[in-house]
């Protein structure tokens, strides 16, 4: 019998790709990867010896699901057979809590985290949960196999993964939202549509970046560049209003967080 890898990875998709890619790079370990539906890139992977795709089940030291939570009750027998006594589950599903992934895959060494899309390219943020009396070393490996995807908090209070999830899991899409509507605003005013596209992307690209370069804190950074009486005043009292983006993502994250909530009863 073959030895039992040591890292299983469930789903290849982009998230499980950026794990994978990340994983790689580290020290070498033995990695399976369980994907039906393998991309050029995975099955290269496989043919080059670095991971084995899709094989026969054996207990795997840590097994990373990293599929849709739609998709997770039709996974979990798949996963469960790669689960043992010393096996720690990580899981990267919105919506599934640890006791459904305790249940499902037959342990209580499970690891929930909620990742987001910034992760592919190495730049996410990453917070995770554990039941109470996890294991020093489960929480160590989870801090381990999630850090190539940027920076990771926790453990924190399994309450708290419904707000995780609305702000930093689902956040990426507001901020390419806001791009998407200054460069329409900029359309609105008169700017040809490539133009005002360039200049909507590199003004949220270069603010983040100078958010992550500066120990300031956003306010300050905001009033910084907000002369009294000036133009971006006049933007800042429309935006800012009763009813405005204050009010409006307070209104879209308890939106997400609900259904983060509704995810987790679909999955029992």
């Amino acid at each position: 019998m073959k030895p039992a890898a040591s890292l299983t990875l469930v789903g290849a998709g982009r998230m499980g790709s950026a794990l994978l890619h990340g994983w790689l790079k580290g020290p070498e370990r033995e990695i399976s990867v369980i994907e039906p539906s393998p991309r050029p890139e995975i099955r290269a992977l496989a043919e080059e010896g670095r991971i084995q795709l899709n094989p026969a089940p054996s207990e795997s030291s840590i097994i990373v699901l990293a599929v849709k939570p739609q998709q997770f009750a039709a996974v979990s027998e798949q996963a469960k057979a790669f689960v043992g006594p010393k096996s720690v589950a990580i899981s990267i599903m919105a919506g599934v809590r640890l006791a459904q992934l305790s249940r499902r895959l037959g342990t209580e060494r499970v690891i929930r985290s909620m990742p987001n899309t910034p992760g592919a390219i190495g730049q996410g943020v990453t917070v995770f949960t554990a039941p109470e009396g996890a294991k020093r070393t489960d929480l160590s490996a989870a801090r381990e196999l999630l850090a190539p995807l940027g920076e990771v908090h926790g453990p924190v209070d399994e309450a708290m993964m419904s707000a995780v999830t609305a702000l930093s899991g689902s956040g990426p899409a507001y901020i390419f939202l806001l791009a998407e509507v200054m460069a329409e605003a900029g359309v609105a005013q008169g700017l040809p549509r490539d133009l005002a596209l360039s200049l909507a992307r590199r003004t949220v690209e270069g603010a983040a970046a100078l958010m992550g370069e500066s120990g300031d804190s956003p306010e300050a950074l905001r009033k910084a560049v907000t002369s009294p009486g000036g133009t971006t005043q006049a933007a800042l009292d429309i935006l800012m209003d009763t009813g405005g983006m204050p009010a409006l993502f307070r209104n879209a994250l308890s939106a997400a967080a609900n259904r983060d909530r509704q995810l987790s009863q679909e999955a029992d």
